[in-house]
């Protein structure tokens, strides 16, 4: 068994958009003087679903890869999937601030969802049959 290394890369990635979409949250309560809750800020109530979105999909996942990744699953496997949930990432916070029916509502929000599910299931499949005793 050998270290997840590529998982771990894309993990610090991740860690860092993480603590940026902290940060977003963080300003916004700041500037709007609100202690809990959005106050009803559209905005605000927006910058805190896509924190919380990230936190409740990205550890599961990472979770999955580096024990995919640990077991011997090829690396450009562990690449596509680390690299397809970085992006779902980064493409989420993008239709989340976007008008529903626009384009980037459509690219960001919905693929980044989308995108985000499909890793999931992938590495959920791919655990299943790497780890199901036979």
């Amino acid at each position: 068994m050998h270290m997840p290394s590529i998982t771990a890369f894309y993990l610090a990635i991740l860690a860092l958009l993480y603590a940026a979409l902290a940060l977003q949250v963080a300003g916004l309560r700041r500037r709007n003087r609100v202690l809990f809750g959005d106050a009803d800020n559209g905005r605000l109530r927006a910058a805190i679903r896509v924190h919380a979105n990230f936190i409740e999909y990205v550890p599961i996942v990472v979770l999955l890869v580096a024990l995919l990744e640990m077991s011997g699953t090829p690396a450009t496997r562990v690449h596509l999937l680390m690299g397809g949930l970085l992006l779902a990432r980064l493409l989420h916070p993008m239709g989340m601030y976007a008008r529903p029916g626009t384009w980037q509502f459509a690219v960001g929000r919905v693929g980044g969802i989308v995108l985000t599910i499909t890793i999931l299931i992938s590495a959920a499949l791919g655990a299943l049959l790497r780890f199901w005793p036979i």
